[in-house]
């Protein structure tokens, strides 16, 4: 098996993480606790696109909207769409990170990071200030690593365990109350 055919059979994993994500983002109202961290917030913001089927007969949903308006997409969840790439917001330490996440290779795209002291500075012609601001922007990115890693290994631990068919099930309960039916 090459490593194509392998990223496609093991791409679930990455939009079950997207969509548990996203619950345990609604679940205490924004804020997920992770431990040795304490709460961080965890938005979805205007953006997600969710699949369904494969190759040709492949379908795509984009859905944009405030949090709120994202009503198309639980019908996608709903009717066996897959939450394939999402717009999410973290907040953790006074820092505030905005970026879209691909569930197929856990891509992280358009990454904005904190505004920071340095990063707000104009341009300086000191080299040892422009590195300053490099090396905070390469601590930033590693944050954001970190703590969706973090995350990610929270929902690895809950999906091998014995106790992964109840959260799935909290999960199905979620959708199908966030869902309105067609028409509605």
């Amino acid at each position: 098996m090459d490593l194509v055919d392998l990223i496609q059979e093991k791409r679930f994993l990455g939009q079950e993480f997207l969509t548990w994500l996203w619950w345990k983002s609604e679940e205490r109202g924004g804020t997920v606790f992770l431990p040795g961290r304490g709460d961080i917030t965890l938005v979805f913001e205007k953006h997600m696109l969710l699949e369904y089927g494969e190759g040709e007969s492949s379908e795509k949903l984009v859905c944009s909207g405030l949090q709120a308006e994202l009503q198309e997409a639980r019908t996608g969840l709903q009717v066996g769409k897959k939450l394939e790439q999402a717009r999410i917001q973290i907040v953790h330490a006074d820092h505030e990170y905005n970026f879209t996440l691909a569930a197929a290779l856990m891509e992280f795209r358009n990454v904005r990071l904190p505004k920071t002291a340095g990063s707000e500075s104009t341009k300086s012609n000191d080299p040892e200030e422009t590195e300053g601001m490099i090396l905070e922007r390469i601590y930033l990115f590693e944050e954001l690593f970190r703590l969706v890693n973090e995350l990610f290994a929270i929902f690895l631990q809950l999906r091998v365990a014995g106790d992964w068919q109840e959260e799935l099930q909290r999960i199905r309960q979620w959708v199908s109350r966030s869902a309105k039916p067609a028409g509605g």
